[in-house]
């Protein structure tokens, strides 16, 4: 019945509200250059650091633990900041105008070697200048989650917006995962690629700062910031969705983050021919790692574009979409885990429907959030857009940790060494590199299922929907009175 009246009340919708240029910029904003940066980083950045500043797998993994935690630490922070915000640009649009710049050097500096001399100078190094990105990213996110639904109260059309956006960040990760290598090879190197990035992220960034439209937000409370916070955490509906947000993290995390470990230490030595030159070698690494990030990121590219709009549709809400694309991605999981390794063209075909049907969960998790930030409005009368965004955000980084230091620690605990290449690694290294690819991915995969089973906001959908005619009749009232 739930479902029923749900339906029923998404088709009771205003029109669409927001301008075609806030709708590109909102999508290519963090979605854009921006995630070209955080695709390179996720996909190549610890290779990169193992094989070019020295730092070891263990010592990487520590960074990442520090940073990420930090970095979900921040989170609640950034986003109590940006609902109490005053400025007469606005309470979320005046982050745009400075974040994509500090992006644009931490990024230059990230790929960059500062040449120190001693090992515990390089690993301060790596630590501040990716502690530094984390908080960066935050400081865009949080108020770009949180903009859009103060910009329009259609779900119909922040779902559209949502996918919008998750099309252009399949189209740049699967730039960045796949290309990468080859993109190094014609800008010279990773610093030039990032200024590239960059100058797009800026940008893309600014656009939205220009035409995005802050209508449906209340004064600024004038209590105490941080027990704002009181008014989310004490509502137990939100924690099973809190739950999801960290595992979709995790999910889409090892997606991407174990591919290049996949085709590098398993692939390329059961393809690459030892014999041949040294050139011949090099060509094969390359071409493998390509061709295997090549099936994830166009299985991810036509996820978003095509695939997700269509489960939208049919499912009609968010959390069913979602359960969908779990069951079957376990299943193609599953079987990659026992019998992905026996066959490239197999593992390539099963590899892309797997990230087809599994990568659309880092972008439906998005419509969950504007679900809770409308259930808080119905409960406690309070618009804490960017709070919830950062809550959000908290559990996202939460999964990263899990994803950046479990990830090179489960690696270094079963003798994982970048330095001994594709061909010098054990067999349990080899096994443990199959198992954070496949299996690890699978189980949290089980876990979110099981929880959206149970979605525990569906049944609010009705009263939600009553809600939002009650402001967008306020709202519309008011401007016929200026």
């Amino acid at each position: 019945m739930a479902d029923v009246t749900a339906a029923a009340a998404m088709k009771a919708q205003p029109k669409e509200e927001t301008s075609r240029a806030f709708k590109w910029f909102h999508a290519t904003s963090v979605n854009g250059g921006a995630m070209a940066i955080a695709a390179t980083i996720s996909s190549y950045y610890s290779i990169f650091v193992q094989e070019n500043l020295g730092l070891t797998a263990a010592s990487l993994s520590v960074i990442m633990l520090i940073c990420s935690l930090w970095d979900a630490i921040n989170d609640p922070l950034m986003g109590v900041l940006a609902d109490n915000t005053r400025s007469k640009w606005g309470r979320y649009r005046i982050y745009f105008t400075f974040t994509p710049i500090l992006l644009f050097f931490d990024a230059i500096l990230l790929f960059t070697n500062p040449g120190l001399s001693s090992y515990g100078a390089t690993f301060a190094y790596v630590l501040i200048t990716y502690m530094l990105y984390g908080m960066i990213v935050t400081a865009y996110t949080m108020p770009q989650m949180a903009i859009l639904p103060a910009a329009t109260l259609n779900d119909q059309e922040r779902n559209k917006i949502i996918a919008m956006g998750a099309g252009v960040c399949a189209v740049a990760f699967t730039v960045a995962s796949t290309w990468t290598p080859q993109l190094v090879a014609v800008f010279g190197n990773y610093r030039n690629l990032m200024i590239l990035y960059g100058v797009l992220a800026i940008i893309s960034f600014w656009g939205l700062f220009k035409t995005g439209k802050e209508k449906y937000l209340q004064e600024v409370s004038r209590e105490n910031p941080f027990k704002q916070l009181k008014y989310v955490f004490r509502h137990p509906q939100v924690y099973p969705v809190m739950i999801v947000w960290v595992l979709a993290s995790v999910s889409y995390g090892f997606m991407f983050a174990s591919s290049v470990y996949y085709a590098q230490y398993i692939w390329c030595a059961k393809r690459v021919d030892l014999t041949a030159g040294e050139d011949a070698i090099g060509a094969g690494i390359q071409g493998t790692i390509s061709t295997y990030m090549g099936a994830v990121s166009f299985g991810a590219l036509f996820s978003m574009v095509v695939f997700m709009p269509v489960f939208l549709k049919v499912f009609k809400t968010g959390y069913r979409a979602l359960l969908v694309s779990q069951v079957l991605t376990v299943a193609c999981y599953l079987v990659l885990f026992f019998f992905g390794r026996n066959n490239w063209i197999f593992c390539l075909v099963l590899s892309f429907i797997a990230t087809l049907v599994g990568a659309m969960v880092n972008a439906l998790v998005n419509v969950l959030v504007n679900d809770t930030i409308d259930f808080i409005m119905l409960k406690e009368g309070k618009q804490l857009n960017g709070i919830i965004s950062s809550v959000k955000g908290f559990a996202q980084k939460c999964g990263n940790t899990v994803v950046n230091s479990g990830l090179l620690a489960i690696l270094a605990i079963f003798g994982f060494n970048a330095q001994n290449g594709p061909f010098g690694q054990t067999a349990e290294t080899v096994e443990a590199v199959n198992a954070v690819r496949f299996l690890v991915p699978a189980l949290v995969s089980i876990a979110i299922i099981i929880l959206i089973v149970f979605y525990p906001l569906k049944k609010y959908a009705p009263e939600i929907a009553a809600m939002k005619e009650k402001m967008a009749a306020e709202h519309a009232a008011k401007e016929a009175q200026e």
